[in-house]
């Protein structure tokens, strides 16, 4: 008979430890995969809550990048369109020039030659133009034959030709025409900047010889650079012209430029882009062209599937949100973020997840216990 009680009694505590054992199961969390279980003390104690996706209106900010650039127009490329020999310069790149000022002094003998020419042909010009009158008042009196006049006519209206085009090539080179006398005659010519502006590129040195394709200087007006920006396709149609956007360098984040688009490209390129070029409301001289710039572009507003901002969490440089499944159970499940604003999140093709029950607080102890799990 005792041992049949001492039985019976084993038993039952057996039993006993084997039903605090399922209880204090129950009490702890469990993970299979993106997917954690909690008991209902757990889901209290961690401050859970759901929610479903909201439309709201997302003022979006457009982030994209690109650098000064300077319009073909205010670029100079400076050139001695007869050749020559560099005789002076004192240019060096950075420096300022100011329209009509002296950058260099070209000396070749053709100059020399070109305007011995042209007063030659001024000369030749002056007897022609006497012959010519004195023939013709012949010719009309009979005096002399048409073809004498004929060839008074044509000998003046040939040097009339040399001389304007000896006038033309002189003008050319910077020399004016009518200065040209035989006490004038120079071996060297100046050359004058085109523009205000800087220089950028110094391409020749004193006593070089530079044929008429050869370019000397290179300059840039940078009074009117404009921002030249990358925008993908996708984003193309949220920009207009006359859309307001502010820009900023790398190296001083804080200072900010504002802008205007003044052109939307046409052309989609191979990486699926296009350029957008901006002005400079203010133009500022600490702004120099190939510079990289960050912008920003407030668009439109849209009507977004959002979550609050405590309802997404990161792990390894991706995003997810737990999605309810059942009473006890919530899923890890990666999402792609959009804008946010005044603590809502839009969710990008959030359309797919409408009607899904989403954690809207206490995500990131889901994520903890989750991965705690993973690592047991």
């Amino acid at each position: 008979m005792k041992q049949v009680i001492y039985t019976v009694s084993t038993m039952l505590l057996l039993a006993s430890c084997n039903s605090k054992k399922e209880t204090a199961a129950k009490e702890t969390a469990s993970a299979d995969g993106n997917i954690i279980t909690l008991s209902t003390a757990q889901i209290k104690n961690a401050g859970i809550a759901t929610g479903n996706l909201e439309q709201r209106s997302i003022a979006a900010v457009l982030k994209v990048n690109g650098k000064i650039d300077v319009p073909p127009q205010n670029m100079v490329s400076v050139s001695v369109p007869l050749g020559g020999y560099l005789k002076t310069t004192k240019l060096l790149p950075g420096m300022h020039v100011s329209k009509g000022e002296v950058i260099a002094v070209m000396e070749d003998q053709q100059y020399i030659q070109l305007q011995q020419d042209y007063l030659m042909t001024k000369s030749r010009l002056s007897y022609s133009q006497l012959e010519y009158d004195r023939q013709k008042e012949l010719n009309q009196s009979k005096a002399s034959s048409d073809k004498v006049f004929q060839q008074a006519a044509a000998e003046l209206s040939g040097l009339l030709i040399t001389q304007r085009a000896l006038s033309e090539k002189l003008q050319l080179i910077g020399i004016n025409p009518a200065a040209v006398t035989a006490n004038s005659i120079s071996r060297s010519i100046n050359v004058y900047s085109p523009i205000n502006g800087f220089v950028t590129s110094v391409n020749v040195n004193i006593g070089k010889y530079v044929s008429p394709t050869e370019v000397l200087f290179e300059m840039v007006n940078p009074e009117d650079i404009h921002l030249n920006l990358v925008v993908f396709e996708k984003d193309i149609d949220k920009l207009f012209i006359g859309q307001k956007l502010t820009a900023f360098t790398n190296n001083k984040p804080e200072k900010k430029y504002p802008c205007e688009i003044l052109l939307i490209g046409k052309e989609i390129g191979a990486e699926r882009n296009t350029e957008v070029h901006c002005h400079f409301e203010q133009y500022d001289k600490t702004l120099i062209p190939g510079t990289y710039m960050n912008a920003e572009i407030e668009v439109l507003s849209n009507n977004s599937f959002v979550l609050p901002e405590d309802a997404i969490v990161r792990f390894e440089n991706k995003q997810y949100a737990f999605i309810k499944r059942g009473d006890s159970q919530f899923e890890m499940t990666q999402v792609e973020p959009g804008n946010t604003e005044n603590g809502f999140t839009e969710i990008l093709q959030g359309d797919k997840l409408a009607g899904q029950t989403f954690v809207t607080k206490g995500a990131y102890s889901l994520l903890m216990g989750l991965k705690n799990k993973s690592e047991d």
